[in-house]
């Protein structure tokens, strides 16, 4: 049985139903399956799972939320060579730049992206439901 972290910040449900649905997709494959805040996740984590799944939303000029979840993931990202990631999160304006330089920055740090990453626009539908068990799934 594989173990998977689902790591995750959210101002307004949106990234959390997100990963609600993570969750769901990899527990239904049998995995085990954490869930975590970024103060409750750190670098000496990392290597207890076999995959990691990263929730956050777009922020100001599309970034990474900056004062919780921004410092976890700039602490853990030195960890995460040939780690088994999956990236996900809600945009309310713009066009998704920050998930192409999240991604950017994960490739370039060796994390291995497992599947496309999932983006919903404000709040997450029916289709972005099953992407992000899709998500689960793959890790």
């Amino acid at each position: 049985m594989s173990k998977i972290a689902v790591v995750y910040w959210s101002g307004t449900g949106n990234t959390q139903t997100m990963a609600e649905a993570v969750k769901d997709g990899a527990s239904g494959k049998g995995s085990e399956v954490s869930v975590f805040s970024p103060s409750d996740f750190s670098a000496d984590k990392v290597a207890e799972f076999d995959g990691i799944a990263f929730g956050c939303p777009a922020m100001g000029a599309e970034v990474l939320e900056e004062s919780e979840f921004e410092p976890m993931f700039s602490s853990v990202e030195g960890s995460l060579s040939g780690k088994r990631i999956a990236l996900f999160g809600s945009y309310g304006w713009g066009d998704g730049q920050w998930m192409r330089d999240w991604e950017d920055r994960c490739r370039s740090d060796g994390a291995v992206l497992v599947s496309d990453s999932v983006m919903a626009n404000n709040a997450p539908d029916d289709d972005v439901i099953e992407e992000c068990k899709g998500l689960g799934i793959a890790l």
